[in-house]
């Protein structure tokens, strides 16, 4: 750091060094405040997308009503039962 002030002193010179580091300081600043601005802006406006957008809830899944062809799956844990049960395509 001491090597860019020697440096910056040797380039600019003692008379425009202090208006070079006001130009920064002030550039500094105003992207400080630019970008402080712009996350106000995105914070806003996810605020007002929440407030907007009650939440959706997810409900478990409904029963099959009885009698329909989801519901007369296989009741069995034995997967030989199963195996056998399913229909198998004609060799061609």
């Amino acid at each position: 750091m001491v090597f860019l002030f020697l440096a910056a002193l040797i380039l600019f010179g003692p008379k425009k060094l202090p208006e070079i580091g006001r130009q920064i300081g002030k550039a500094m600043n105003e992207f400080k405040r630019a970008s402080n601005e712009f996350k106000a802006q995105i914070e806003n406006e996810i605020n007002e997308l929440d407030r907007d957008e009650p939440r959706q809830t997810i409900l478990p899944p409904a029963r099959q009503p009885l009698g329909s062809i989801a519901s007369s799956g296989y009741s069995s844990s034995d997967p030989e039962a199963e195996l056998n049960s399913v229909s198998k395509a004609p060799d061609a």
